[in-house]
């Protein structure tokens, strides 16, 4: 079902800044101290109206409700980033903030935001300096609303359905590193930035998906057990390929849930059952956090159109979208050694 575009046209609120905590390195193993059901925010989340939107922030997160009736959510990504960390700091440039983690090896991954708190680039710099911009939020395009949001008609399949959403639980791996290859299935009319790709379906639609079938939630929950995230293997092995072949490659995993519960619950739920994935992708697969991205949909695309339990709803999915952040090609090389992309 195509949706009305937003009424409001203004930029959407940042996700609220990290507390210190969350700012410190989390050892290899470390058990997490975080709560893991969504009855554990619901009586701190705080309400308010800004220029006709009812947004709602809880701890991580804030959901904005649209007049249209879309909703989005939003959170901050460097959290995922400290699992074995050596250091982490920020700094002030230009008015620009950064988060920087060191990694072990001397890596070093840059989150540079603006002073809306709001994404402008994700950088890899190596421990000779050499850089690599794998994620480019900081322009606008005046065709987009609000410089979040795109209404492109659907996408006119000329693959078989099966080869376009993908199940993971039946597909074998060859299958799943070539659905995390293949070419958009539309041509490319521009890039688009990260806001404009999360938040508009008719964008992320360009790109081929992987339902990960084999993972299960319990009710109001964003973990994984032990016996599921062994399920993940295949996915991990096709994510650490692709990366490889072309380090700047990003994959957007998204979470969705039934519609049974109410739309603020599932928005943030899903949104953390997506994380979710992405940390347990990088603590036990060693997939690189930088190249992943992860967002929540709630009850917004349902699969089974059902208002009851759907375990068929309740999903979380995979798809790259790095022909979509630049443009259509869908490789690019890294820089030559001891040159760095323009800033």
């Amino acid at each position: 079902m195509r949706r009305p575009p937003p009424q409001v046209t203004a930029p959407l609120p940042a996700a609220p800044p990290p507390a210190a905590a969350d700012l410190r390195p989390i050892a290899p193993g470390a058990a997490s101290q975080q709560p893991t059901r969504i009855d554990a925010f619901r009586g701190q989340r705080r309400e308010e109206q800004q220029g006709g939107r009812t947004v709602i922030t809880e701890p991580g997160r804030v959901i904005i409700r649209d007049p249209s009736g879309q909703s989005f959510v939003r959170h901050n990504e460097v959290d995922r980033f400290r699992y074995g960390a050596r250091d982490i700091r920020t700094q002030t440039v230009g008015g620009e903030n950064r988060t920087i983690v060191v990694r072990p090896d001397g890596t070093q991954i840059i989150t540079v935001t603006g002073r809306d708190g709001g994404l402008l680039r994700r950088i890899r710099r190596d421990d000779r300096g050499r850089e690599v911009i794998i994620i480019d939020n900081s322009f606008r395009d005046r065709r987009s609303i609000g410089g979040f949001y795109v209404d492109l008609p659907p996408p006119v399949l000329r693959i078989p359905r099966d080869r376009y959403i993908v199940a993971a639980a039946t597909a074998a791996p060859a299958l799943i590193y070539e659905t995390m290859m293949a070419p958009p299935v539309e041509r490319i009319e521009r890039r688009y930035s990260l806001d404009e790709i999360r938040y508009s379906a008719s964008v992320r639609q360009r790109m081929p998906s992987i339902d990960l079938d084999t993972i299960n939630f319990e009710t109001g929950s964003w973990e994984i057990p032990p016996d599921q995230a062994a399920k993940l293997q295949a996915i991990a092995d096709g994510l650490n390929q692709a990366i490889q072949a072309n380090p700047r490659a990003v994959f957007l995993i998204e979470g969705h849930t039934d519609a049974t519960g109410n739309d603020v619950d599932n928005l943030s739920l899903s949104d953390r059952r997506a994380e979710s994935a992405a940390t347990l992708l990088t603590q036990q697969f060693n997939v690189p956090p930088e190249n992943l991205t992860s967002q929540g949909y709630g009850e917004q695309y349902l699969k089974e159109q059902t208002d009851g339990p759907s375990e068929i709803n309740r999903r979380v999915t995979i798809r790259n979208i790095t022909p979509l952040l630049n443009g259509g090609q869908a490789s690019l090389p890294p820089p030559p050694p001891g040159t760095a992309p323009p800033r």
